[in-house]
């Protein structure tokens, strides 16, 4: 090994001694190896003694603005990216990120996030103006309406009368303005805001179209006219587009179906045919589909057979299947899933449903307070309870309601500002 000289100093050939704080004094490690790097607790390490880079196994570090450099994130996961398209997007548009999602229009700059990632019926809120969100259209809300009907005396014949309630509140209803012409046995359907009445009868049959904006009680306003002077016709409604079905003109049971645009006023379109021409049958559906249930038929019969549409679609309806008792002038209300029918002639307390994306028979539900038909026709829910209202005989005041999620019998919510029959309803 040859001498070794002991001097305190740190050259080749010399021991090592502690200095005075019994510390190695500085050494050259280069050829130090198997030192664990867990050891090293402080200190620093010379840029230059560490493989940097971007590419492949090297250590990235910050730049000179404390930044990362440019590198790719394709392997990173639980980050939900904006997507950018040169168009808005859809109700149909279901994000893989879900709620929360961003999208960018490159076009027009305008900036959206997921606020509801149901499949197919997706809401986006515009976060740039606030406005223009992207929503599906709907066909209830949280006001029901009943419009016109008829009442016996004191004080009777065809009304004018538009009464309003709050669906998720128990009371009775308030005044909210008139009709143009008073009317009984007429139609109606909702969407975007609007309540729309479908003609009726009053001294005949009249084809008028008339409508209200839901939120502003107010006197109606004429939209334009149905295809034919019907009463007892049936209404249903996507949010945008409303759908007459049947109804009688003079003696005979229609077939037709015409259609509206709702936010646009005007004349009906034609749209196609019933299965059965019926009147008094009553609308449920969602924003899919509209279904027409029982009524009665030209033979001057009642029926259980359901009729249903695509909304979207213009076409002939076709058969879904029946409901449980044969009868006309039910009340009528409706989920995004399932659709209900109370009452109706021959006087009945029965209550029945179906759901609506399923064809079939309608299973039973519950019962009515009372016996009753003639009931405010039309869908009147929010969604979540579903209201009744009115009916004969006698004169009913009565609004009555259900929890749609849960079968059993109506109970009672309030009265109408006046007993009556024959009303049309809807909700939004």
């Amino acid at each position: 090994m040859g001498d070794v000289i002991i001097d305190g100093l740190t050259g080749a050939n010399r021991l090592v001694i502690l200095d005075a704080n019994g510390k190695i004094p500085a050494l050259d490690g280069s050829l130090v190896t198997a030192i664990a790097g867990a050891n090293f607790s402080t200190g620093t390490i010379p840029v230059a003694r560490l493989d940097t880079g971007t590419t492949a196994g090297k250590i990235v570090k910050l730049d000179g603005n404390a930044k990362l450099p440019a590198v790719s994130g394709a392997a990173l996961t639980g980050i939900v990216g904006a997507t950018q398209s040169a168009s808005d997007p859809t109700i149909s548009t279901n994000p893989s990120g879900g709620i929360g999602t961003e999208w960018q229009n490159t076009t027009s700059g305008e900036v959206y996030v997921c606020t509801d990632a149901t499949a197919g019926a997706n809401v986006w809120a515009n976060v740039g103006e606030h406005s223009g969100d992207v929503a599906p259209a709907k066909w209830y809300g949280a006001r029901g309406l009943s419009m016109g009907g008829y009442k016996g005396n004191p004080n009777g014949g065809y009304k004018d009368i538009i009464d309003y309630w709050t669906i998720a509140t128990l009371g009775n209803a308030v005044d909210f303005g008139d009709l143009i012409d008073p009317n009984i046995e007429s139609g109606a359907l909702a969407g975007g805001g609007r309540g729309v009445n479908l003609s009726g009868y009053t001294s005949g049959n009249t084809n008028m179209i008339q409508y209200v904006t839901i939120n502003t009680p107010g006197n109606a306003i004429d939209f334009g006219d149905l295809l034919q002077a019907v009463s007892y016709p049936a209404g249903v409604s996507n949010g945008s587009r409303g759908v007459r079905g049947g109804g009688k003109l003079g003696e005979a049971e229609q077939n037709v179906m015409d259609y509206i645009t709702i936010a646009t006023p005007g004349n009906a379109i034609d749209f196609g045919d019933l299965v059965v021409a019926r009147e008094g049958s009553n609308p449920i559906g969602n924003e899919t589909r509209g279904l027409f249930g029982a009524g009665k038929n030209a033979s001057d019969t009642y029926i259980n057979s359901i009729d249903y549409i695509t909304i979207a679609t213009t076409g002939n309806a076709i058969d879904f299947g029946d409901c449980t008792v044969s009868v006309a002038g039910r009340g009528s209300c409706s989920s995004e899933t399932r659709g209900v029918w109370g009452g109706g002639y021959s006087t009945t307390n029965v209550i029945d449903y179906v759901t609506v994306a399923t064809t079939g028979n309608a299973t039973d539900f519950g019962d009515m307070i009372q016996a009753v038909h003639r009931l405010c026709g039309g869908d009147i829910s929010n969604g979540i309870r579903g209201t009744m209202a009115g009916g004969a005989p006698p004169d009913q005041d009565v609004i009555q309601y259900i929890t749609i999620a849960t079968t059993g019998n109506a109970i009672d919510f309030g009265d109408l500002t006046l007993p009556r029959y024959g009303l049309g309803g809807c909700a939004g």
